[in-house]
């Protein structure tokens, strides 16, 4: 009985483990910042740099930010500028809603932190191979944000 019961456990961690390493994958890059004092002041400007290799696959690129209750607004503004490899520029603005209009924050978590996924290129194609790299600074009215704990950035690779 202890020898099947060996051998069932065995087959669900090496299936859990499979099954995570799969996930795992498709993770071209993911990091993210710590804000000093819980406060992103419009100088921090977290930058990201990754290598991309794979020019034939679309991604996903999302942002993630963890935010207290002491955040002062239902919203947030960012300006986002992604540099090529070849130096080519490109800046959006970009406006995510962190909260309804009751005040209830969105995303996961419990107690005082929320952490929340924002798309921000999805089924993308990197044309050319070589490091990329992501700017963002908050378009926020006030100088210093509080409540924003950090602040990252995610490329998953599609598969087909």
């Amino acid at each position: 009985m202890v020898k099947g019961t060996n051998r069932l456990s065995f087959l669900v961690i090496l299936t859990a483990v499979i099954a995570l390493t799969a996930c795992r994958d498709n993770v071209v890059f993911n990091e993210a910042q710590d804000m000093p004092g819980k406060t992103w002041g419009l100088s921090d400007v977290p930058v990201f740099s990754f290598p991309v290799d794979d020019t034939l696959n679309s991604n996903n690129i999302s942002f993630s930010i963890r935010t207290g209750s002491s955040y002062p607004f239902r919203n947030i503004y960012l300006f986002v500028t992604t540099i090529s490899p070849r130096g080519a520029v490109l800046t959006d603005t970009l406006q995510y809603n962190l909260a309804d209009e009751k005040g209830r924050r969105y995303g996961k978590g419990f107690g005082d932190v929320r952490e929340l996924t924002l798309p921000f290129r999805l089924n993308v194609y990197f044309p050319v191979k070589g490091t990329y790299t992501v700017k963002v600074q908050h378009g926020m009215r006030l100088q210093d944000l509080k409540g924003v704990y950090d602040f990252g950035m995610r490329v998953d690779r599609i598969s087909k």
